[in-house]
């Protein structure tokens, strides 16, 4: 059975019309599906409000309790649940799921090495076989970025790992097809230009563009997750809009090994 596990995030989230279109694609979409999202930029502007500090190390966010507390109210409630209901708008049967309910995705804290995250989780474990029986019943699961330890902890996890993890471990019963859609139309050449798609990245086109800097920052952990997907059976994955979605012909990524 075939199986599309999208990613959304940044403006995608953020725009409420942009996320109406973003939704109606998603229910569109035939056979199995995923959705996984994340939701930091919301998370920032409520910690303004609350007054508590945003501090980030390398484009990473540093999760502690305050911000844990935040990101918990935000991830798994507001914007899940939100986008739960306009599916169900779309008559996509969907199931919010943060990392603990159904024990869904075990973490454990990241290392401490130069830096300690805090309450920022590294993905042991999937759970698979229930992921599997939502899917068999037609029940879309809609994941949020939070997962946990099954000791009562819960972890900020980065939405492009939980998206790539998901997918690996459900790829040995479907025939699973990763999409991590953006504001962009792919992963550009020059940020300036938001035609300058590179269509087509393998790991030797990959080594060359981090050597040229024009895969830097935030794009690179989001190429680790990619090379990750397909190194563990995934069968496709892409870089693009949520109007890749459904239309081969739409201007994209495509990341090979």
């Amino acid at each position: 059975m075939k199986l599309s596990i999208i990613k959304i995030g940044g403006n995608l989230i953020e725009d409420e019309q942009v996320l109406e279109t973003v939704l109606s694609n998603f229910s569109k979409i035939e056979g199995a599906k995923i959705l996984v999202h994340g939701g930091g930029k919301m998370a920032t502007k409520l910690s303004e409000k609350l007054g508590v500090e945003t501090k980030m190390v390398e484009g990473r966010r540093i999760t502690d309790r305050e911000t844990l507390n935040i990101i918990t109210m935000v991830y798994g409630g507001l914007v899940n649940k939100t986008i739960v209901a306009k599916l169900q708008a779309n008559n996509c049967n969907a199931l919010g799921l943060s990392g603990a309910d159904l024990n869904s995705i075990k973490s454990v804290k990241r290392p401490v090495k130069t830096h300690d995250f805090g309450f920022v989780g590294d993905v042991t474990e999937v759970n698979a076989e229930m992921f599997s029986l939502l899917l068999n019943n037609d029940i879309t699961p809609v994941c949020c970025a939070i997962s946990h330890d099954k000791n009562g902890q819960l972890f900020n996890t980065n939405a492009d790992t939980i998206a790539s993890e998901i997918a690996t471990a459900l790829a040995h019963g479907f025939e699973v097809e990763l999409y991590y859609c953006f504001e962009k139309k792919g992963v550009l050449r020059s940020i300036e230009d938001e035609n300058s798609v590179i269509t087509d990245i393998n790991t030797e086109i990959y080594q060359a563009l981090v050597k040229e800097n024009i895969i830097a920052d935030g794009m690179l952990p989001k190429l680790h997750n990619c090379f990750n997907a397909l190194e563990k059976n995934v069968r496709k994955v892409y870089i693009g809009s949520i109007d890749m979605l459904g239309n081969d012909e739409e201007l994209r990524t495509t990341i090979t090994l």
